[in-house]
């Protein structure tokens, strides 16, 4: 779509369409909501002020994008957004020429851009990279590491700021505006560089006071932060003010250097149930647009909510269990133990690396952490795991959630490789639990831990192994549950489940042992070797990618011991990236629904 010859009422008139596009299918599709039509008016501002075909548009996290989407080439395919075969639902080159790069982890966008400045510099092209962020991204540390090299370098780059949430500092008015604004324009910084010229040669005195004049006018705009990097700032303007919009956009077009646009929007605007900062809405599935009440319920309690129970009966027990989540208090459910206890448990926003590395020294202090994070957003802190945690083998707990496929939100988010990232570290313990009573087990087994450790646990409900009563933790025992001929299953965590559904699809035909494994780092050795023995076929069941994982971690150990007549083969994930898309939908496309499994072990077992 085409917009930059429209007028301004047009712009207000296509915004309008494009806000009831995102909630009709997003209603359907499930998704992210509040972010993407509170972001409708600044989008369809930058796509009418730059050129979409040659200007890079680089989305932070990119869950606001879905008026880049239909703007750009997929009005026609957006009812398919995070379908699976339809559109993502962040930004992906390979799905349009018009998603700069991919994204769904927060804070890359301003490093991307100084990268791309950098290329368009030195091919001397006309272009100019424009980021758009969210107020929260700002919280991490890379966004920071970006801005300090841009103020010094000047590129010319516009950084959109989509402050949805909170004023980077209290704007103070009518006052406030005007100066931001007159700062802008061009007689203002002509004004300016001119000023600091005389000021050189001014007596010292002088130049001290006009000086002092200049810092008072920072001082009462809200951009302060941003001139000192050396990084002129316009605003805060109303980002659902089109005119505004477009108005500041072309001033900081026509800039020579970086300068970052401030824009005050309201979440979920245009929708009254999600205006407002109601974290419940960020995400959402399926939902009736009427009543806002989701279209499925379900009733088996999910894996994070058990986490989150367990977690807050031991920190009533026990006055030194303290917690950190990374922006995400409701998704990992350390909103309950926060809210009771916010004193010993804390969310630090989009700051992995900080979440982990302080938690180290709570460690050393004799409390007991335990750091709940996405395995996705885990990745992030991987140095800090290492360097200050498990080095120094202090007493840190990871709680692991979204371990394994965790659906529509596709490549950036899957919980694929925790499993092999972790296992290569020395001095931490890795294991999981597989169903509600052994997640009880997962979390006072991981308190009592004096060296560093991390469990697993998938998005939703665990799948069901009800049948198979669970015990208590032992360190690096695994459990046996059902003796079998032939072969063998090896379940570790929610693959227990997965297990537990293919032998039931099976058992007329075959009679497989199951083994949980527990433990993936340390191995259950003594376990293995002795069913090393009587069963020669090994079959491994995991939510986690093959290298490094789960089958590798026994095949090396049969290597050890020089068990050479054992034949393993395992249903965890191939050497790729997994689209999004609903689960089963994935799963069924990779071969792994239980269904899938079982056809091939009895074709295996036919030969």
């Amino acid at each position: 779509m085409d917009i930059k010859n429209k007028t301004i009422e047009e712009l207000k008139e296509i915004s309008s369409e494009i806000r009831k596009k995102i909630l009709d299918t997003v209603s359907k599709n499930g998704g992210h909501l509040s972010s993407p039509i509170g972001a409708v008016e600044l989008i369809v501002g930058m796509h009418h002020v730059f050129d979409k075909e040659k200007d890079p548009f680089i989305f932070d996290v990119s869950h606001q994008a879905y008026a880049h989407k239909i703007l750009s080439d997929r009005e026609e395919s957006f009812s398919t957004l995070r379908q699976f075969g339809g559109i993502s639902g962040y930004t992906k080159p390979s799905e349009s020429k018009y998603d700069y790069f991919i994204a769904g982890h927060s804070s890359t966008s301003i490093s991307l851009a100084v990268g791309a400045a950098k290329a368009i510099k030195l091919k001397e092209e006309d272009r100019v990279p424009v980021a758009f962020i969210g107020d929260g991204s700002l919280s991490a540390g890379m966004v920071y590491e970006a801005l300090n090299e841009l103020g010094d370098k000047k590129y010319h780059v516009v950084i959109i700021l989509n402050d949805n949430e909170m004023s980077i500092s209290k704007p103070i008015g009518a006052i406030s505006k005007y100066l931001s604004k007159k700062m802008a324009e061009n007689s203002y910084q002509r004004f300016k560089k001119i000023t600091e010229k005389i000021i050189d040669h001014f007596p010292e005195s002088a130049a001290y006071m006009a000086k002092k004049m200049e810092d008072w006018l920072k001082l009462i705009t809200p951009g302060m932060l941003f001139e000192e990097l050396g990084i002129d700032y316009i605003g805060p303007i109303d980002g659902h003010n089109m005119e505004e919009v477009v108005e500041t956009l072309k001033i900081a077009k026509d800039f020579k250097g970086p300068v970052i646009v401030h824009a005050q929007t309201l979440k979920g605007k245009g929708y009254s149930k999600a205006e407002g900062y109601y974290e419940n809405w960020h995400g959402v599935g399926p939902f009736d647009l009427e009543t806002g009440e989701p279209l499925k319920k379900s009733n088996k309690k999910n894996a994070t909510k058990l986490f989150s129970d367990t977690l807050y009966e031991l920190a009533k027990e026990h006055k030194d269990v303290v917690g950190v989540t990374a922006a995400m208090p409701s998704g990992t459910g350390l909103k309950k133990c926060m809210d009771e206890f916010p004193d010993r448990f804390w969310d630090v926003a989009i700051a992995e690396q900080h979440a982990v590395t302080s938690m180290a020294a709570l460690a050393k202090e004799g409390f007991k952490p335990f750091v709940a994070i996405y395995s996705t957003f885990l990745q992030r802190a991987y140095d800090q795991i290492i360097h200050d945690t498990c080095i120094l083998k202090v007493p840190v707990v990871f709680a692991i959630d979204r371990a394994g496929i965790v659906g529509e939100d596709g490549e950036t988010h899957q919980g694929l490789f925790d499993i092999s990232y972790l296992r290569v570290v020395p001095n931490i313990t890795i294991f999981a639990p597989r169903d509600e009573k052994s997640m009880e087990y997962a979390v006072k087994f991981a308190y009592e831990m004096k060296t560093p450790c991390a469990f697993r646990y998938p998005r939703g409900a665990f799948l069901d192994s009800s049948m198979y009563e669970p015990k208590p933790y032992e360190l690096g025992k695994s459990q046996l549950l059902k003796e079998g001929k032939d072969i063998l299953f090896i379940g570790f965590g929610n693959g227990v489940g997965r297990a537990c559904e293919t032998c039931e699809l099976l058992k007329d035909k075959l009679d497989p042992a199951i083994l949980d494994l527990v433990f993936v780092k340390p191995l259950d050795e003594s376990m293995l070797l002795k069913l090393s023995k009587k069963y020669k076929k090994w079959y491994v069941f995991s939510d986690s990618i093959k290298k490094g994982g789960v089958a590798s971690a026994i095949l090396e150990m049969l290597n050890i011991y020089k068990v050479k007549d054992v034949n393993v083969e395992t249903f965890e994930y191939e050497d790729k990236f997994i689209e999004h898309g609903d689960t089963k939908k994935v799963e069924d496309s990779l071969g792994i629904l239980p269904s899938q499994i079982a056809q091939k072990i009895l074709n295996n077992a036919l030969k």
